[in-house]
């Protein structure tokens, strides 16, 4: 989280003490704090400890270069949104490009004209402050979400479980970490608009009526609105508008068939039947591993799922290794799976 009232929190990195002196006394002119270190490695160690807003990061360091610490920093999904500033000595091309390559936001060479770098890192600082607001909103949203388990009646843990299956899955497949991350949001968010389904449809024991039906499909558009408007959830969307639908054609909201099914919303709909089948609920008890797997069989066999997909989190399922926090104990009645597997 950044300062209040405009401060935020720099690091500087270099081997000269007196270059490092002289940045402090700048970023603490402008209300900043300061850190100071002064080669690769104790960077990455400040880092670690206290997320700065900035760094000012000279390139050639003791233990580890400028370029290794900010390729780092950036393939860290903890850290790669953090704003960088390469400072070099150096101002030949290759290098510059070498820099923008590991991935820096900016690049300054030796001597620093003060004005430019001020004018670059409060443009930088305010363009972090904005990217913290935004994972602000997202993770209100996010707590909106939990208290969804609360109000329809699903038990504690269900939002932890989605994500953490579909994650696991996603990690399984061997997915990017942008996908990781939208697969464990999309765990939280996907029933984000059960919040505007009336509590007399969402808590009805019995079986829908036909509206009432459509009045709950509704949540997958009402969810996909919600998170519309917030940059940082915009790769989330697809799962939590699509991850009702089925390969054949026959979900919804948008009865998308085949491949135009996205492959994120198609893992959270294999691991949302999987938490279904192996959670107690009103109408049913809570089944087998077993027998959640032959359900997704099944399904694969009516051209509902892909077969790869289901293979791959039906090793995973056998294993033993998934989190099942919160599993077996009563939950929302929801949309009934069918399971054709022998009681037992």
């Amino acid at each position: 989280m950044h300062q209040a009232s405009g401060h935020a929190r720099v690091l500087v990195v270099d081997d000269d003490t007196n270059i490092t002196t002289l940045l402090a006394r700048l970023m603490r002119k402008e209300g900043h704090e300061v850190t100071a270190v002064h080669d690769g490695v104790a960077c990455l160690d400040a880092v670690s400890a206290q997320a700065p807003d900035l760094i000012l990061l000279d390139v050639v360091l003791p233990r580890m270069d400028g370029f290794t610490v900010c390729r780092r920093l950036k393939q860290d999904p903890a850290t790669r949104l953090t704003p960088v500033i390469l400072i070099t000595g150096v101002g030949d091309t290759e290098a510059k490009m070498q820099g923008l390559e590991a991935g820096a936001d900016d690049f300054l060479v030796k001597p620093v004209d003060t004005r430019e770098l001020l004018a670059r890192s409060r443009a930088l600082i305010r363009l972090k402050r904005y990217t913290d607001d935004l994972d602000s909103a997202a993770s209100i949203v996010m707590t909106l979400a939990v208290m969804i388990e609360a109000r329809d009646g699903y038990t504690e843990g269900h939002c932890h479980r989605m994500a953490n299956y579909a994650s696991a899955l996603g990690r399984h497949l061997g997915l990017p970490e942008d996908d990781l991350q939208a697969l464990h949001r999309g765990g939280f968010l996907h029933d984000i608009g059960m919040l505007t389904i009336p509590d007399g449809v969402l808590r009805k024991p019995g079986a829908l009526e036909p509206e009432e039906f459509e009045l709950m499909k509704s949540h997958t558009i009402v969810g996909d609105s919600l998170c519309a408007n917030l940059r940082s959830l915009q790769s989330v969307r697809p799962i939590v508008r699509h991850h009702h639908e089925r390969l054949d054609g026959s979900g919804y909201p948008d009865h998308l068939s085949g491949e135009n099914v996205p492959l994120l919303a198609q893992i959270l709909g294999i691991v949302d039947v999987y938490d279904a089948v192996t959670t107690q609920r009103p109408y049913q008890r809570a089944h087998s591993i077993e027998q959640a797997v032959n359900v997704l069989g099944q399904q694969v066999d009516k051209g509902w799922r892909r077969r790869d997909l289901v293979a791959a989190f039906t090793e995973i399922a056998t294993s033993g290794k998934l989190d099942t926090f919160g599993a077996g104990r009563d939950s929302s009645p929801g949309i009934t799976y069918e399971l054709n597997a022998p009681s037992t």
